[in-house]
């Protein structure tokens, strides 16, 4: 595997935005990049199977946040530039699986090994999460979805919701019109307020601080 990055000079704590454990899942949280993109380490609490959502840029951070354990897979979100811009070198030093939906796949220089579509489900140990494809801020844009037994639902959203707004669709009404019906029908229609949210960038939010807002979202266009 390439030696193009250094790990052991690698910057450590201020990247770490914190650990959170849910029941059987650890979700570690690092900000990287100039755009301050969060990427997400999801490790199962049983098997320590782990998945990295966006390997998004400083290599070596993400390196350091992995560290000795295994990581068998890295889920992109969707194509961007600064959600994969540490994706080769990160897949190249762990042996990581990558996923992807197939419409987003074609604009990453990185082969995908797993097609991800609407509803799939992919596992991390003993833990399932599924896929859910919400178009508009791009063709292939995916969240995942984390069910604990209690009924609680934790989601990461890429770039497709944020606190205060669907993503970007690029001045394009008739993809705005997409994704906050994509959004508004497969995550607010189905899970209660409870849900917690975890963006691309910026702080988690729930569903329930911004159900209020949807109204205003649709009449503004964005």
């Amino acid at each position: 595997m390439s030696d193009a990055v250094d790990v052991e000079n690698a910057p450590t704590s201020s990247a770490i935005a914190g650990v959170r454990e849910l029941c059987g899942l650890r979700v570690t949280t690092a900000s990287v990049g100039p755009h301050e993109n969060n990427v997400y380490l999801l490790e199962c609490a049983t098997t320590g199977e782990r998945l990295l959502i966006d390997a998004a840029a400083e290599p070596a951070v993400l390196l350091g946040m992995i560290g000795d354990g295994r990581l068998g897979q890295v889920f992109t979100t969707h194509f961007h530039y600064d959600h994969w811009g540490a994706l080769r070198e990160v897949v190249e030093r762990t042996g990581a699986t990558t996923l992807m939906h197939p419409a987003d796949a074609v604009g990453v220089p990185v082969p995908t090994d797993i097609e991800i579509r609407d509803g799939d489900e992919v596992r991390i140990g003993d833990v399932m999460l599924r896929a859910v494809h919400l178009i508009g801020h791009t063709l292939g844009s995916l969240a995942l979805v984390h069910a604990e037994p209690d009924g609680h639902h934790h989601i990461w959203t890429g770039d497709s919701l944020f606190p205060g707004g669907v993503g970007k669709t690029h001045g394009e009404p008739a993809l705005f019109d997409t994704l906050y019906r994509d959004v508004v029908g497969k995550l607010f229609d189905i899970y209660d307020d409870s849900a917690v949210v975890y963006p691309g960038h910026g702080a988690p939010t729930t569903l329930g601080a911004e159900r209020p807002s949807l109204a205003q979202w649709r009449d503004r266009g964005w």
